[in-house]
């Protein structure tokens, strides 16, 4: 049909312009590694992002090229958020929490050529780069600046990228199996911010007004998209550097009047506790609300943070696969004057989708009636959910035929469409926001000399949530003590993924069909909250 609209093409240089141009003066402030303020505005942080993109076309990489960061939450990463994905390329974050050999696939895997590294995380950089295809590193203190003086901004056109080209890609922790690549179009971010922007907690909506601290680090899953959202918005950016103890944090919320601040469980748990031995220290007044993911958010928590506080905890769902943010749990009119201990429920559940995103609970072919009680695997779809792993055809089972993602996330949905996360389809673990594999860790433990079987489950943590607690049957007449596993695993996992708590016994319960019964070791051991370090 004649005289619809432009085939506009949705992509990330257009926020570049829009943020230069028309909201240049917004402001973005970095704690550096020594704790001073570094302040800068979106007028030079784009300037410099354009200067990254024709340095990184100039040094011979190509279209599609992946680059990857390790890197902590500060300016330079804003800039090469934009920069890499604007000059044609794909911005490839690295976990640096993850272990060496995880980051040695991923960045091998995902075709990685240059990577942009932290000084303070060469070291690790060091464990890994000769397992990969890197050519070029750049360190954000010193070497990466003299990549930026090889161009000039004025250099820079837009590259007139198709929207379905990839922005960006980030990969899951692996915790079954390998880690899994998740590619972010142009089109999905641009949307993705869209959505979150539209779906403000509170009805209040992030403004050009607010202040943002993005606490969730830009390495994982594009800090939930607030980097995007921020900019389009014009929103003030406040980032915390590698500082993300509560005092840091709660200075930088204070002085910097932050309206939202987003960040896993963990972080709010700490924070509170700080808040609560010092009444009236920080003054908190322009805090809209702290936006929570990564996790399942206690209730307890956030009626603490409303009655002690007057600070507002929204929580939301979502995962790697869909960029990640999927659901807040706002209150839609009809719901806003509910009574205090009935808004503390729906705020403990995983929200209502997003704009565009859609939801389903299956058993087998069959989808199960919203009625807050009915238990199946959760399927979403939307224009920023994947459609697939990067270069992983074997994964391809994870979609249904008609289009819709398995998250393996076992849930019901409220008559309203709140979600309400059950379970886990699988026995992983979620602490502090990353997962741990159970699968992983048996097996690693399994391969001691002295032991015969071993079973991980997740037992309650106060701090991080979830940890994993190890049950462990010794070999006949072999002795080995939970200081010498510990160190057997040592070298093979991340420090936060080994069990503090390792109990030995003389048989695991097994089903029918000679698979480890983990119900029963929960039921046994799971009541009692793992000891805090």
């Amino acid at each position: 049909m004649d005289g619809l609209m432009m085939d506009f093409q949705l992509t990330l240089p257009h926020l570049l312009r829009r943020s230069e141009t028309l909201l240049g003066n917004g402001e973005i402030v970095t704690r550096l590694p020594d704790k001073s303020l570094h302040r800068t505005n979106y007028r030079e942080t784009m300037a410099r992002a354009r200067q990254l993109a024709v340095a990184l076309q100039k040094l011979g990489l190509e279209r599609g090229d992946r680059v990857a960061t390790l890197c902590w939450n500060h300016h330079q990463h804003h800039e090469a958020y934009f920069g890499i994905p604007c000059g044609g390329f794909v911005l490839h974050t690295l976990n640096l929490r993850l272990h060496p050999n995880d980051l040695a696939y991923i960045a091998d895997h995902g075709g990685d050529r240059a990577v942009i590294v932290d000084r303070s995380l060469v070291p690790l950089l060091d464990q890994f780069r000769d397992r990969t295809k890197i050519e070029h590193v750049f360190v954000v203190e010193d070497s990466y600046e003299d990549l930026l003086a090889t161009a000039s901004p004025d250099e820079w056109r837009d590259p007139e990228l198709n929207e379905n080209e990839a922005a960006a890609m980030c990969y899951t922790s692996g915790t079954t199996g390998l880690p899994k690549g998740v590619c972010y179009s142009h089109r999905s971010t641009v949307l993705h911010s869209i959505g979150v922007a539209a779906n403000s907690p509170l009805g209040i909506g992030i403004s050009v007004n607010d202040a943002i601290l993005p606490v969730v680090p830009m390495f994982h899953a594009n800090a939930w998209g607030y980097p995007y959202v921020a900019t389009m918005t014009g929103s003030k950016l406040v980032y915390p550097g590698p500082h993300l103890d509560p005092e840091s944090l709660l200075d930088l919320m204070a002085d910097e009047k932050v309206a939202w601040a987003a960040g896993v469980p963990t972080i709010w748990m700490g924070i509170l506790q700080l808040l609560d031995a010092n009444p009236g220290r920080w003054d908190l007044s322009s805090m809209k609300a702290m936006l929570v993911g990564g996790s399942a958010v206690p209730r307890a928590m956030i009626a603490a943070y409303q009655q002690r506080h007057g600070i507002s905890i929204v929580q939301g769902w979502g995962m790697t696969e869909t960029s990640p943010v999927a659901s807040t749990a706002t209150l839609p009119h009809d719901l806003a004057d509910v009574d205090e201990e009935t808004r503390f429920d729906i705020e403990s559940w995983a929200g209502m989708p997003l704009p565009f995103v859609e939801i389903r609970v299956r058993v087998g072919d069959e989808e199960i009636a919203w009625d807050g009680e009915s238990m199946g695997e959760l399927e979403v779809r939307g224009p920023w959910v994947a459609a697939g792993y990067f270069e992983t055809p074997e994964q391809a089972d994870r979609w249904t035929d008609d289009g819709w993602f398995r998250t393996g996330d076992i849930a019901s949905i409220h008559p309203r469409g709140y979600i309400q996360i059950k379970d886990r389809s699988k026995d992983v673990i979620k602490s502090g926001g990353e997962w741990i594999s159970s699968v992983e860790l048996e097996n690693a433990i399994m391969a001691h000399p002295a032991v015969a079987e071993a079973a991980v489950i997740a037992i309650p943590d106060e701090k991080w949530a979830e940890r994993p607690l190890a049950a462990v049957v010794l070999k006949e007449g072999a002795s080995a003590s939970a200081d010498d596993l510990r160190a057997f695993l040592a070298p093979q996992f991340a420090k936060w993924w080994l069990p503090e708590r390792i109990e030995f016994i003389s048989e695991i319960p097994k089903t029918s069909v000679g698979k480890f019964r983990k119900t029963a070791l929960r039921e046994q051991f799971a009541q009692e909250p793992a000891p805090t370090s």
